[in-house]
């Protein structure tokens, strides 16, 4: 049985320059290759600029401030907070505020539920539940006068809340919590 064994030698099919493998170049979709990556170079960039500037949270642009006309009551809290991440608001009463040494504040529900008010400092001298929130009665003889309230929001989304100082005009905002 003859057998059969090539007779041509096998030859290198691989382009070679220098004798180097030769890999080819497409210069048209090296520039579009580049031009990507500078745009994702560029949108990373802007997305690390806005996390230290506090747009996802904890940062300059995180803090909001806002009062009522007459300044009984003012509020520093944060626009962006993260959820399940405790945060802190400041309410800061002024001088229309205090009656008989007392600061009556009315808290609404969206502070106390989906907020998540953890602990009220200091402790109010009295509370009472009343319709959609929740009304404490402080002691205060003198400014300035302050209360914190620890916050540790739940679940994302926009929570609106609303403050008032008893008399006054009501204060609005809301929170953006996010995962």
């Amino acid at each position: 049985m003859p057998s059969s064994t090539p007779t041509t030698p096998i030859e290198d099919s691989v382009p070679k320059i220098d004798e180097k493998i030769a890999v080819g170049e497409n210069l048209e979709f090296q520039r579009t290759w580049w031009k990507f990556e500078r745009v994702v170079w560029t949108l990373f960039l802007l997305i690390l600029i806005a996390d230290v500037l506090g747009v996802f949270g904890r940062g300059w642009l995180s803090k909001g401030r806002v009062s009522d006309a007459a300044q009984t009551l003012t509020v520093d809290y944060e626009h962006v907070a993260r959820a399940s991440t405790p945060s802190i608001m400041t309410l800061h009463f002024g001088p229309n505020a205090i009656h008989n040494g007392h600061v009556q504040l009315y808290v609404s529900d969206s502070i106390v539920k989906p907020l998540g008010a953890q602990r009220i400092s200091p402790q109010p001298a009295v509370s009472s539940v009343g319709r959609d929130g929740i009304t404490y009665t402080f002691d205060a003889t003198e400014l300035p006068a302050s209360v914190q309230i620890a916050l540790e929001p739940s679940f994302p989304g926009r929570h609106p809340f609303k403050l008032q100082v008893v008399g006054g005009t009501p204060v609005q905002s809301s929170i953006i919590v996010v995962p």
